[in-house]
């Protein structure tokens, strides 16, 4: 039987250039899409998965992160003394016991592999999954629940992958694919970021991962690959023959938070897909591509 995923990893240091000026003084997974931050959809991911333990790689000027999962005293008492029962129950959902939630600084921002290694000790010597909250996916059965049943079945290694287009592989880490078994894929390399010309199919890992400890012991060696950084791509290639390792299709629309035009996207599509909002929201849309 495989050993249990009981930990997550959220990635959340980086700097959300892209987002300036919004995100000068806010964290970039705190943008809301909708009503809902970013990170709160990721963590809401990670425990309908069943992960018990939460683990956020920080930087400076994330603390907004840290207040979010946590009581707001004055807030709950003044929802509570004017009857706000809906409201009451929309900001403790995302709330986890004390002791499942651990925060640990990247104190460089040195790229994913070295933030996913800033995790190591929280970690320790079991399976782990990684979800960057960038990479919004809208499913029936959450992405990295599916991702959890099917390394049930295959153990190893598993990463979330989609087809992009070849145009776009140097934007992601890529597969080199060897057998495919349905919506699984047998990993037999992984290029960061290659040139179209280059890349080795159109097959490329998104925001989710399903990872053996051992990746730490290849972390360690802080090599830097594409961009100068540490690259968490190149320490997984390394893993490939020593352990199962699949790339999965998963289910659903994935949606680059990453990306201004993506970001706007998810918007729309998370309000269409609410019974509350639908109704406002199409006429506003029809309005402005008339």
């Amino acid at each position: 039987m495989n050993q249990k995923v009981r930990k997550a990893v959220f990635p959340v240091g980086g700097m959300g250039t892209r987002f300036l000026p919004a995100t000068k003084a806010m964290p970039k997974e705190m943008l809301p899409v909708v009503d809902k931050p970013l990170i709160q959809y990721a963590v809401e991911e990670a425990q309908a998965a069943g992960i018990e333990e939460f683990i956020f790689v920080t930087g400076r000027g994330k603390t907004a992160i840290e207040d979010h999962f946590d009581h707001s005293i004055e807030l709950e008492g003044i929802l509570a003394e004017r009857g706000k029962t809906r409201e009451m129950a929309m900001i403790s959902g995302p709330m986890m016991r004390p002791g499942q939630v651990a925060y640990t600084r990247q104190q460089e921002p040195l790229g994913l592999g070295h933030a996913v290694w800033c995790a190591r000790e929280l970690v320790g010597n079991e399976p782990f999954a990684v979800l960057l909250a960038d990479d919004l996916v809208m499913a029936a059965t959450p992405c990295l629940k599916q991702m959890i049943d099917v390394y049930g079945r295959v153990g190893g290694n598993v990463v979330a992958v989609m087809d992009v287009p070849r145009e776009h592989t140097n934007r992601y880490g890529v597969l080199d694919i060897g057998k495919q078994d349905g919506a699984l894929v047998e990993v037999r390399g992984l290029v960061e970021k290659p040139a179209p010309e280059k890349a080795p199919s159109t097959l490329s890992v998104i925001g989710r991962y399903i990872l053996q400890p051992t990746v730490f012991s290849e972390l360690d060696r802080q090599d830097r690959g594409a961009g100068g950084e540490i690259q968490l791509t190149d320490a997984m290639a390394r893993l490939i023959g020593r352990s199962p390792f699949h790339g999965y299709r998963f289910e659903g629309r994935r949606f680059d938070c990453g990306d201004k035009a993506g970001f706007l996207e998810a918007n729309v599509a998370f309000a269409l897909a609410r019974a509350d909002l639908r109704d406002q929201v199409l006429p506003l849309i029809r309005r402005y591509c008339s």
